[in-house]
């Protein structure tokens, strides 16, 4: 699971291991070994006095030119990617005493798996979730990208604002992604989905039958894309807008059958 975040207790987990770089570009480098991934080691740093995070190959990898290779697609491809909810790439820089690494934006925050263990899910979380969460989704599925199963943990809500933002987003650009992908995607959703509406107030959830109703399709994989999932989510819309069509097109066969007889030669 690829981390790019910092809790409000990170001092108290972190390593306490820190470099320093003699330039003054990066300052306050610090390794968090809590967020660290199966090839990756996580930091934490200033660059020029802005918090950013960095990953990079664990040492036994960095001599590794397959792992190298990885590191490198995952920069080429996540750099592209310019969605307000998914957290981006910035740099690929050699940073001392680290190696070359994969400069993101800092996001301060909680992710949801947190919130939900923490019991501070409220309505406005369940409202990004269904919101800005499926604008990630439909997003990754434009630009085909193919990325790890997206979960409550890869889901970070900032602090104050609580801005949405997906992590680990991003190991390669297909060509074309496959409709099995497209579902299983909806289906995470789903699951998310059901995980949030089960972490609010009873009084609260209960106000969201329709949303369970579409977190349990979409589990059941009974949306074919994100577009069927936004008009599930957005049910009185569609149906509103359906019932506008529907008259327009009733209204205008009228006219022309109108228009056609008083034409009509005797």
């Amino acid at each position: 699971m690829g981390i790019f975040y910092k809790f409000a207790f990170m001092d108290d987990k972190a390593d306490q291991t820190r470099f320093t770089d003699p330039s003054g570009k990066w300052t306050e480098i610090e390794h968090l070994p809590e967020w660290d991934e199966k090839y990756y080691h996580i930091y934490t740093a200033k660059k020029f006095g802005k918090w950013v995070m960095m990953k990079t190959l664990r040492p036994e990898f960095r001599d590794d030119l397959a792992m190298m290779a990885m590191i490198e697609k995952e920069f080429e491809v996540r750099y592209n990617l310019a969605s307000p909810n998914i957290i981006m790439i910035n740099d690929f820089d050699d940073v001392p005493g680290v190696g070359k690494a994969i400069i993101t934006d800092d996001v301060y925050g909680d992710s949801l798996a947190k919130l939900i263990e923490n019991g501070e899910v409220d309505e406005s979380v369940l409202i990004k979730v269904n919101t800005n969460l499926v604008d990630a989704l439909d997003y990754i599925q434009q630009n085909h990208i193919a990325h790890h199963p997206i979960t409550p943990k890869t889901v970070i809500f900032t602090e104050n604002v609580r801005n949405l933002k997906v992590i680990d987003v991003g190991f390669d650009q297909l060509d074309h992604i496959s409709q099995k992908d497209a579902e299983t995607d909806i289906m995470a959703f789903g699951s998310i989905l059901q995980q949030t509406l089960d972490a609010l107030p009873q009084e609260v959830a209960q106000r969201h039958a329709r949303c369970r109703k579409v977190a349990k399709d979409a589990m059941a994989g009974r949306y074919a894309d994100v577009q069927e999932l936004k008009m599930a989510l957005n049910n009185r819309k569609a149906s509103r807008l359906g019932i506008f069509i529907a008259l327009f097109i009733i209204i205008m066969i009228v006219v022309l059958a109108w228009l056609t007889s008083i034409v009509r030669p005797d």
